[in-house]
């Protein structure tokens, strides 16, 4: 045998593979990922390349509705609200931007960049309209392309949009960002809380949990005690339960808990709505 020819059939299979790939295109989008898959295996690219590829294939087939923020969560500033009281949620909410709202949920009529208020503080000028300040609002389909929308963030210089269903509808919102994160993984900048609230109240008998929540302090919040089986986390448990990667909107039950998957991603689920169902507990 030469000392040039490939040895072991891995070898041979590899460069079979590079050969296909410089003589003819790859025919599908299975054929692609498991080119890439074989370039990890053979240390041509790490984990983290493979991952941010992956993610922008995918971006490619998701629409916006899969990874907006819903409506229930949005934090929006009424445009009635005087200086002070617009600070006090801006503060709270620690955001960059703001939808404005009129006079319903429905009605838009802007965003509010929270960078602009820092000169009304300094001149503390009477007769405060928020209207004077606040920028046209970007509107897009639920149904529209991740990639499409992306490109649209990029030529026209925007960094959020208003999502609408199909009768007009305020939707929920998305921002460059949740589609950056759809292709690198989360990102966490100097404004995100290290001990942000995990579990979070919405009413009776619901509540927004994080999937970071360990398990521990979940079962000691509702006083149960959810088997982990060497899992950490409220979303490792979801996780397991679906048996893969849930999307955004799909719901199972977990003993006495109804969970719905309220953002997360092709690589982690991040965010559950939960509702407590007591006649379900079994006796």
């Amino acid at each position: 045998m030469k000392d040039d020819e490939p040895s072991g059939p891995q070898n041979r299979s590899w460069l079979e593979s590079l050969a296909n790939v410089f003589s003819s295109a790859p025919q599908s989008k299975k054929d692609f990922t498991d080119l890439l898959n074989s370039a990890r295996e053979n240390n041509i690219i790490d984990h983290d390349a493979l991952e941010i590829i992956e993610g922008a294939l995918n971006v490619c087939d998701k629409q916006v509705r899969e990874i907006m923020i819903p409506r229930s969560q949005m934090a929006v500033i009424p445009q009635h609200l005087e200086l002070n009281d617009t600070l006090e949620l801006v503060i709270k909410n620690r955001h960059s931007r703001y939808p404005v709202l009129d006079e319903t949920a429905d009605d838009i009529v802007g965003i509010l960049l929270a960078k602009e208020l820092l000169p009304l503080l300094l001149e503390r000028q009477d007769g405060f309209s928020i209207k004077n300040i606040i920028r046209p609002a970007a509107i897009v389909p639920e149904s529209k392309r991740l990639n499409v929308l992306l490109k649209e963030f990029r030529e026209q210089r925007y960094h959020m949009a208003i999502v609408v269903d199909e009768y007009g509808g305020i939707a929920g919102l998305i921002t460059i960002e949740d589609i950056l994160e759809e292709i690198v993984g989360e990102i966490q900048d100097e404004t995100d809380d290290a001990e942000q609230e995990m579990i979070i109240p919405r009413d009776e008998a619901g509540y927004f949990i994080h999937a970071l929540t360990p398990i521990e302090d979940f079962n000691e919040y509702f006083n149960v005690n959810m088997s982990a089986d060497e899992l950490d986390t409220i979303g490792g448990v979801i996780v397991q339960a679906f048996g893969r990667m849930p999307k955004v909107g799909e719901n199972i039950d977990i003993d006495i808990f109804k969970f719905r998957i309220s953002e997360g991603n092709n690589r982690q689920v991040k965010l559950l709505e939960m509702q407590v169902v007591p006649n379900k507990m079994t006796t």
